[in-house]
């Protein structure tokens, strides 16, 4: 067994690229201000809860402004970079 001292900041311990949400990850790397939208379906308000919660992960990691609209009629949101 190799044992090595690495820095910390050389750990990602973050959870938020776990497969279901590795698409939505993805799209939002493509978003440009101004630009196209993403939309996202949901099942219900759980789903969407924590398809935001991704998205404020990565606002916060990426120092964007990725906001959301939620249209309740169609169980979609929206997400765009303003």
């Amino acid at each position: 067994m190799k044992i090595k001292m690495v820095p910390r900041d050389d750990i990602s311990s973050s959870r938020k690229k776990s497969s279901k949400y590795a698409p939505l990850l993805d799209a939002l790397m493509k978003l440009k201000p101004k630009g196209d939208a993403i939309q996202v379906k949901y099942a219900n308000e759980k789903e969407l809860s924590s398809a935001r919660n991704v998205v404020y992960a990565f606002n916060r990691e990426t120092n964007k402004k990725v906001k959301s609209r939620k249209d309740s009629v169609n169980k979609s949101v929206f997400f765009y970079l303003k």
